[in-house]
């Protein structure tokens, strides 16, 4: 069964989007990518908000509204598209525990770099997250998104974490990556899976996105497995691809990156 996504709807790149919703959003474009599935990209200044779950991205197929990377794959499943279906039931099982791994530490890392680092919040993330609202209602919402995280934080034990502490986290989560990637192409030998594009969602996010200091992106760095999966992906998934369906990626943005 055909499916096309009639729309993938995201904030707008460059402008408003940050670290954590352009890494899910990458990691949903390169999972339809890798399914073979052609999508359409619009930005809208309020996605955040016309989304099901609250969450970016989220694509519109038919009437149809499904947000966010784990209902996706399912609902992409459910038309006839899976990229998983070959592994056992162990494998799968293995997937989704390292898929929990990335969410409960790079996700977090991320949410806690942008809303509780005081420096990356004054500096970055209040304007990002305000940019298409006039004044004071850029505020408003900035630091009610604010205190929506910090309150997150706190309820899953990292409120009180130091900078250095999440930075630990972040390489402790990206050695179990590298390990398990081994030599392999992908997470699971030849073919990619779900887990696949999640990694390089994030990981790709991470080591393109300027922020205040190179502090999270050189724990990446240290991993030469996992920048040559980054650029793998990048290589055989985007580049070349028309632009509008990648508006957070200049290809090669990986390889400028690293040379930065």
């Amino acid at each position: 069964m055909s499916l096309v996504a009639e729309a993938f709807v995201t904030q707008i790149a460059g402008e408003q989007i940050l670290l954590s919703d352009n890494a899910a959003c990458l990691a949903v474009q390169a999972f339809l990518h890798m399914c073979n599935l052609p999508v359409q990209v619009i930005c809208k200044a309020n996605a955040e908000y016309m989304s099901p779950s609250g969450k970016v991205p989220f694509i519109h197929v038919g009437n149809q509204v499904v947000s966010e990377l784990g209902p996706i794959v399912q609902f992409v499943k459910a038309k006839g598209h899976s990229l998983s279906d070959g592994l056992d039931e162990v494998q799968k099982a293995e997937m989704k525990a390292y898929m929990e791994l990335v969410n409960n530490m790079l996700l977090t890392a991320e949410l806690y770099l942008q809303w509780c680092d005081d420096a990356t919040v004054q500096e970055i993330t209040h304007a990002r997250y305000g940019s298409p609202y006039p004044w004071p209602l850029n505020r408003i919402l900035a630091y009610q998104k604010q205190w929506e995280v910090r309150r997150k934080m706190k309820a899953i034990g990292w409120g009180n974490k130091s900078l250095n502490q999440v930075l630990e986290d972040v390489d402790q989560c990206c050695q179990a990556l590298s390990q398990r990637l081994g030599t392999q192409m992908y997470f699971f030998n030849k073919k990619p899976t779900e887990l696949d594009a999640l990694v390089f969602g994030h990981l790709f996010t991470i080591l393109t996105t300027q922020l205040i200091s190179d502090e999270l992106s050189e724990k990446v760095k240290n991993y030469s497995n996992l920048l040559a999966f980054c650029r793998r992906i990048e290589q055989h998934y985007f580049e070349g691809h028309n632009k509008d369906t990648l508006p957070s990626i200049t290809p090669p943005a990986l390889r400028q990156a690293l040379m930065s």
